[in-house]
């Protein structure tokens, strides 16, 4: 009798136990988990000479700030007051990086080793800048952050097959470096895991350099080290065709003063140009000069990509940026080095499929000085 009682009494015990550990782990699995996930937050890279201020959303440049000719350090970039106001989308792709493929592809369509693939139609009835959310729009870890006399930050992204309707998994990451008191270095690579894609990324800032506020840039000059241009259709996306630039209002291969034939070319410039007659050094083309004669700033752009988007910012209107300021048509330029739009879709220009045992590279180096 006393043998069946403890028995009885071991089976109570041992489905009690199991009923509370069950409750127990049902309760610990419904506690939510902390996110592990990169928060938006802004950093900060300075020498003395140049100050910088970044977000991890979207690797972008907030302000950049380079003396003029009075020695007063004065913010160049176009941007928004708060990390909260680019997340609310309130920036026309101002500072950022771009991707996983920059610029348009045409009805958001390309196929690629036969399978061909739909992307969503941000700009249509284009794909525009790596879609709805693009690179430009996703929180970056911070994997770096360098003091110092060459201080830099690295930035990294897994972007994941299928990701805006893109194929196969690829990590991509950003460098940005102050390599001395003037300069400013861009290292972006990308690296596909087992499937073949198609990345071209590109540095979205606009720039003003007498100041993020001080109206349009039409009085600044620029020469691009192009003798060609990608002409392109209604939808702004080139046909194929490689135009030479001479005698037309996109003849820049000598320094001339933005406005001077912008009224020729619609609402302004966005056009793919091809990098086709600078000089070299240390594996860059000279891409670009740019000139602001109120303040004496100059900045020479360098790249390893193929092409420049040069943009006149002709699609701002009164975006409210930071300090009050306010931006109209032509507050700022953009070079974006990059391949060519479109080039999924034509074979015969440069190609930005990246395979798994390749990796995609690209840098850019900004160089300042007063003249």
């Amino acid at each position: 009798m006393l043998c069946w009682i403890c028995s009885y009494i071991r089976v109570v015990l041992f489905n009690l136990i199991t009923s509370v550990t069950f409750i127990l782990f049902s309760s610990l699995s419904s506690i939510p988990m902390a996110d592990q996930s990169p928060k938006p937050e802004t950093f900060e890279l300075s020498n003395g000479s140049m100050k910088i201020l970044l977000t991890n959303l979207g690797c972008t440049i907030i302000s950049l700030s380079v003396p003029g000719k009075d020695g007063v350090l004065s913010d160049v970039v176009l941007g928004l007051d708060s990390v909260e106001s680019y997340e609310k989308g309130l920036s026309p792709y101002f500072g950022c990086i771009v991707g996983r493929v920059a610029n348009r592809i045409k009805d958001g369509k390309f196929t690629l080793d036969g399978v061909q693939y739909t992307l969503p139609l941000n700009k249509p009835p284009n794909s525009l800048h790596g879609g709805n959310v693009g690179f430009d729009k996703r929180v970056w870890e911070v994997v770096e952050h360098k003091k110092g006399e060459t201080p830099s930050i690295t930035f990294k992204y897994h972007s994941q097959d299928g990701e805006e309707g893109y194929p196969g998994d690829i990590t991509v990451t950003a460098t940005y470096t102050l390599t001395s008191n003037t300069t400013l270095r861009l290292d972006m690579e990308g690296v596909p895991k087992d499937k073949p894609t198609i990345v071209n990324l590109a540095q979205h800032t606009y720039w003003n350099l007498a100041g993020h506020n001080s109206g349009n840039v039409l009085d600044h000059s620029i020469q691009i080290w192009a003798n060609n241009i990608t002409p392109v259709d209604e939808n702004t996306v080139p046909t194929g065709e490689i135009m030479a630039v001479k005698d037309t209002p996109f003849d820049f291969t000598s320094e001339k003063r933005i406005g001077n034939d912008i009224s020729e070319v619609g609402l302004g410039y966005d056009h793919n140009f091809v990098l086709d007659c600078g000089e070299e050094k240390d594996g860059l083309r000279h891409v670009a000069r740019v000139r602001d004669p109120s303040s004496s700033r100059v900045l020479n752009l360098w790249t390893t990509a193929p092409g420049v988007q040069f943009y006149t910012g002709n699609y701002v209107n009164g975006v409210k940026g930071k300090g009050g300021a306010v931006y109209e048509k032509h507050a700022g330029l953009c070079l974006e080095t990059q391949g060519f739009p479109n080039a999924i879709n034509q074979p015969n220009f440069p190609s930005v499929v990246v395979r798994p045992g390749e990796k995609y590279r690209h840098t850019m180096l900004y160089e300042f000085s007063i003249e």
